[in-house]
């Protein structure tokens, strides 16, 4: 049998001798390792078997060499900090033999498993989704129990740049994992193996803007670094240098098109298309709203608003497949659109009158292909509710588009440079198809920031990302980490890799 190092943090508030226990059943012979915080030492709880103390902190530089330095077993088994879990027993060793058996036979460095999470007196299914080269996001979820073989973590730390001492205060195990994804299989056993307690009862609508959060600024920053790092050592990063924009031979009816794409938004629709059309430019423009075969009363509203704007054209495709990537593709090839073309959704609506000219004049400051603007939370009664401003102040001209690999979003609102965003086009989906294209073109060209709130985000029941069940924010997940996935390659592939 192959030899454990079972490692946890010592907190205060979790039962660690009961979970040590439980971890370590039919592991007699496994060392126990515990890593500490400043804690006294009478306040360290007592151990039973095998086990010492180190002090160290896994999400520090320091912390974390220490951990591999002390490792000599075959493998680590990490109980990540804050976690609470019960593995399940079946035969010797349990959940734990389970992924140790797992690692042996496939030759993963790092496996981790689903698990059932535990909220009170309830216990649901918690599946997880399979990491793959672009799970870069520092909120990658492994679950509460991540297994390291020796020989991947002694190849990551000595992989160009090595951990320093002086490195992370906050992203040693993230920093850690990219370096192993780089020199193993980082492998997923879709069984749960253990129960966890619920570690944030928040809704997806809520933990989405964390990492947007300003008293996480210092945070942010590091994490930045470190997947910055990443992408250099594995060939996938970009030097601020951009391609020209290209000339249009395309002729444009209107200098600017807002597109809305909408699907049953009786209730909102109304607000957001009068939001574009008390637009004022001095310019041409036209509003061009996709409604993708409501059922609703959608259509007879815009009906009846297009008869009454002649600036709103209300399209309605013959293809009823389409997600709103392909509503975006039926506006933008048609010939109606504008050169620039402006996001706006279905169930929001701009700050001002001058929100199409402030981005507008934006696109004449530089050779922009895309400009976004930035955002403010509200409630449908238009108050502003927290986080509040969605600015995106973490976006540098030199690094935004690597550091664009890591976060979920780039901002709103969005408005692209047609005849860039044409030679591109849209994936036909309905969630994440504005980050592909926002990635696509920042491979290539730069993107203009506008930092003032141009735009209402309004929460409500009805808003698709406010209230995510696990099945779906796991396919959302999988699907932005696909796209992450198949952009790291054209980097690399642009890079010469």
């Amino acid at each position: 049998m192959p030899s454990l190092t079972i490692a946890a943090s010592v907190e205060p508030e979790n039962q660690l001798p009961d979970q040590l226990d439980a971890l370590a059943a039919g592991l007699t012979s496994a060392p126990v390792l515990l890593r500490c915080s400043a804690l006294p030492e009478e306040a360290l709880p007592k151990v039973p078997g095998n086990h010492r103390y180190l002090q160290a902190d896994l999400s520090t530089g320091e912390g974390l060499n220490k951990l591999v330095e002390a490792t000599q077993t075959d493998f680590l088994l990490l109980l990540l900090p804050r976690e609470t879990v019960s593995p399940y027993s079946y035969g010797p060793g349990g959940a734990v033999e389970r992924m140790i058996k797992v690692a042996h036979d496939s030759g993963a460095g790092v496996v981790y498993s689903d698990f059932r999470e535990q909220a009170g007196d309830k216990i649901t299914e918690r599946p997880l989704i399979d990491y793959q080269e672009g799970s870069i996001r520092d909120n990658f979820d492994f679950g509460g129990l991540v297994l390291l073989s020796r020989r991947a973590l002694q190849a990551a730390v000595t992989t160009p740049g090595a951990i320093s001492n002086q490195g992370p205060k906050w992203g040693g195990f993230y920093d850690l994992r990219l370096r192993l994804s780089a020199v193993s299989r980082i492998l997923r056993i879709p069984e749960p193996l253990y129960v966890r307690a619920q570690a944030d009862p928040r809704d997806s609508g809520q933990r989405q803007f964390d990492y947007v959060d300003p008293s996480c600024r210092e945070y942010q920053i590091e994490m930045e670094e470190i997947a910055t790092n990443h992408l250099k050592r594995i060939g996938a990063y970009l030097e601020p240098s951009f391609d020209p924009l290209p000339d249009s031979e395309d002729g444009f009816p209107v200098h600017a098109s807002i597109v809305i794409p909408v699907r049953n938004r009786a209730t909102t629709i109304a607000d957001a298309v009068q939001s574009a059309i008390s637009q004022r430019a001095g310019f041409g423009f036209n509003v061009i709203v996709v409604d993708n075969h409501s059922t609703d009363g959608t259509t007879e509203l815009l009906r009846d608003l297009a008869a009454r704007n002649p600036n709103l054209i209300h399209m309605v495709p013959e293809s009823t497949g389409l997600g709103i990537g392909g509503c975006w593709n039926h506006a933008i090839y048609s010939p109606q659109c504008g050169r620039i073309a402006l996001q706006l959704d279905s169930d929001d609506i701009y700050n001002d009158s001058r929100t199409l000219e402030k981005i507008a004049s934006k696109f004449e400051e530089g050779a922009y292909a895309m400009v976004i603007g930035s955002y403010t939370i509200t409630d449908f009664q238009m108050q502003e509710i927290p986080p509040g401003l969605i600015d995106h102040r973490e976006w540098t001209r030199e690094n935004g588009r690597n550091n664009a690999l890591r976060i979920n979003g780039l901002g709103a609102p969005r408005a692209f440079y047609v005849p860039v965003l044409r030679k591109i086009g849209f994936p036909n989906s309905s969630y994440g198809e504005d980050y592909a294209v926002s990635l696509r073109i920042s491979r290539d060209y730069e993107i203009g920031r506008i930092y003032d709130s141009l735009y209402c985000a309004r929460r409500w029941d009805g808003k698709s990302d406010a209230r995510l069940d696990v099945q779906t924010q796991n396919r959302f997940d999988l699907y932005k980490d696909r796209l992450r996935t198949i952009e790291i390659a054209a980097r690399q592939r642009r890079n010469g890799r």
